[in-house]
Formats: structure tokens, C-alpha cells, sequence
């Protein structure tokens, strides 16, 4: 018997938080590497973690711990690059 069914996870979510992470790791790299790099991942990890949170909150709100990191990664980044990260040397 499989135990699959009792293990539903948020792939969206993971996905998210993952994307999240590595904007924020690769934000940081100057001459707007940074900038494209971060920026773009987050951006995509912003999608997934709607998606995510839409699909967390259908489950009554099973996932959903993985999307608010991703959401502090995102804020974070997006901060990082609104005080010069990835565009200045």
C-alpha cells in the first residue's frame, strides 16, 4: 500500500521558496548581473508563491510555510535591488 496519498505536499510552494532562495543568493553579483539574475528569479518565485498560496489556502492551509518564506526572500531581494544590489559595483 502506498502511502503517497497521505503525503500531499505544495509543490508550488517549494518551487517558490526555492527560486526565492537563489534570487536573493544571486542578487548581490554587481554591473547588473545581479540585477537580472536575482530580479528575474524573483519575479518567477512571486508567481509560484501565488499559486502556491492559492493552493495552500483551498487545503485549509496545509503548505503554506514554505510560501512565506519565499515571500521574506522575495521582500528581501527586492529590497536589496531598490538600495543598489546587483546594479552597483
Amino acid at each position: 500500500m502506498s502511502n503517497a496519498s497521505a503525503t500531499h505536499t505544495n509543490s508550488s510552494a517549494w518551487i517558490a521558496f526555492w527560486f526565492g532562495l537563489a534570487g536573493l543568493i544571486l542578487m548581490p553579483i554587481p554591473l547588473f548581473i545581479g540585477l537580472i539574475l536575482g530580479g528575474g528569479l524573483s519575479i518567477v518565485a512571486a508567481v509560484f508563491a501565488v499559486i502556491a498560496l492559492l493552493k495552500g489556502l483551498a487545503r485549509s492551509g496545509k503548505g503554506i510555510a514554505p510560501v512565506v518564506f519565499a515571500a521574506i526572500f522575495i521582500l528581501l531581494t527586492w529590497g536589496g535591488i531598490s538600495l543598489g544590489g546587483g546594479i552597483v559595483w
